[in-house]
């Protein structure tokens, strides 16, 4: 998210400066979201040509590793990033390769790779935007068992046989679909009573119906209470529930149970805030108690997602050069100074088979705020377009309605192809169109799409 910022203040002719001790593009480019998707494109791509009438028998063998492997590789650029500082240096931004420590107000140290130390001193801001990193429990033996987590589930270059997968959330249930059907055994380990708790609940039953239906083994209300491998984390892995003590044998785990700031060793506590924390911000994510930090992405703790963390750096890029230009923030183009986007319309889609995807309130969440809401609900297979996109088409829709003022809270679609119906429901949680006005945009036929207007059928009775 750094560069995203330093994009704005860039091109709004602020000096400016990015410090990394990785890869300039972060998690995301490299760990998750663009090896993830390279990863579960073709699993995608191979069930939906499978529900396709004069196709489905051309793609009834296993997928070709290698090729999916250097998609995914490409599509992480070979953990180089090259063309990212290719990009930087081409509008002028400096880049400073190493550790960087913040040293009290507007002042960051670096320490490079050889271990040399200078300081940059900072006119009018400084963005921290180290992200999050994986949460490894602190379980009897796992420290030791060299286990997975997301980094290794998206680059691993060898399919384990055996996987176990210790979590429910969105990692989980992603890299659970591409390692079964890449030709791993996979068991879903699940403390809770479900898969994807944070959106509707259909959606995760749904996906685990699906994995399900894969060959995958997903257990609900497990836990895990030791994992158990010889000296230096290599050979199988034994994996102990804390249910009676039984044990699964698999060749790799995977724990998916979480994320924390990457902020224990940037020098918080030289401008009085503690090592370890998310950073509370403002609208504008400048950080708490403070005129001139911000901080953008995961470590902000507002929405851990990739375009979020996009969205914040836009908004605090117009920020930072706003102020210091001194302009009234509210002169910023397109209201661009404030991020509401980032827990009032917040968008997701998870790549599974098939795909989840919500934006908004869930139901529950409506009703826990105050609203005075309904949810409508629709059978996916039940819409024109879906049957011409997949025979047996299976998934669900829901459009939670605020009654008082007739808009949009929250929608979320399940189903084959549903990822690309997210952004109309964006638009009309975020600019809270009036149901009636949604009558008005009609959406086109045969398509899956489809569904809005029969939702809205629904909703008028």
């Amino acid at each position: 998210m750094g560069e995203n910022v330093a994009d704005r203040t860039r091109a709004a002719g602020l000096t400016t400066a990015v410090v990394e001790n990785e890869l300039i593009g972060g998690e995301c480019s490299y760990w998750a979201c663009m090896p993830s998707k390279a990863l579960l494109r073709p699993v995608t791509a191979r069930a939906d040509a499978r529900r396709v009438p004069g196709l489905r028998e051309s793609v009834q063998g296993p997928l070709d590793v290698a090729e999916v492997f250097a998609h995914r590789d490409y599509y992480a650029s070979n953990w180089k990033d090259d063309g990212q500082v290719r990009w930087l240096e081409s509008i002028g931004v400096d880049i400073h390769r190493g550790r960087g420590r913040l040293a009290g107000p507007r002042q960051v140290t670096v320490e490079t790779p050889s271990g040399e130390h200078y300081t940059l001193t900072a006119r009018h801001a400084v963005v921290v935007s180290t992200g999050s990193r994986a949460v490894v429990p602190d379980l009897p033996g796992a420290a030791g068992a060299n286990p997975w987590t997301s980094r290794e589930a998206t680059s691993a270059g060898k399919v384990p046989d055996r996987l176990v997968v210790v979590g429910g959330g969105v990692v989980a249930v992603e890299m659970a679909t591409a390692w079964q059907a890449l030709g791993s055994r996979v068991t879903v380990l699940v403390r809770g009573k479900g898969l994807l708790t944070r959106m509707e609940p259909f959606a995760g039953e749904l996906v685990t119906e699906a994995l399900t239906e894969a060959g995958a083994t997903v257990r609900t209300g497990t836990s895990v209470a030791a994992v158990e491998r010889r000296e230096g984390g290599s050979g199988p892995v034994t994996v102990v529930l804390d249910d009676g003590g039984e044990r699964i044998e698999a060749d790799e785990i995977l724990f998916a149970t979480g994320r924390a700031p990457r902020t224990d060793d940037i020098g918080l506590d030289t401008v009085g805030l503690k090592p370890g924390a998310w950073l509370t911000v403002d609208e504008t994510c400048r950080v708490e108690g403070n005129d001139w930090l911000y901080a953008v992405g995961d470590v902000n703790h507002r929405a851990l997602m990739t375009h979020e963390g996009k969205y914040q750096a836009r908004i605090a890029g117009a920020a930072i050069t706003a102020r210091a230009h001194g302009e009234p923030l509210e002169t910023a183009r397109w209201g661009a100074h404030s991020a509401t986007a980032d827990h009032a319309a917040v968008p997701q889609v998870v790549f599974t088979d098939p795909e989840a995807a919500a934006v908004g309130l869930t139901l529950a969440e409506a009703e826990a705020a105050g609203h005075r809401v309904r949810a409508v609900d629709y059978d996916m297979a039940s819409v024109s377009g879906s049957g011409l996109y997949a025979d047996g088409y299976r998934g669900r829709a829901r459009m939670v309605v605020d009654l008082d003022r007739e808009t949009v809270l929250g929608a979320t679609f399940v189903g084959p192809g549903v990822a690309e119906l997210l952004h109309s429901a964006t638009v009309a949680v975020a600019g809270e169109v009036p149901i009636p006005r949604l009558w008005h945009a009609v959406p086109a036929y045969p398509t899956i799409s489809e569904v809005w207007l029969r939702l809205l059928e629904t909703y008028r009775g």
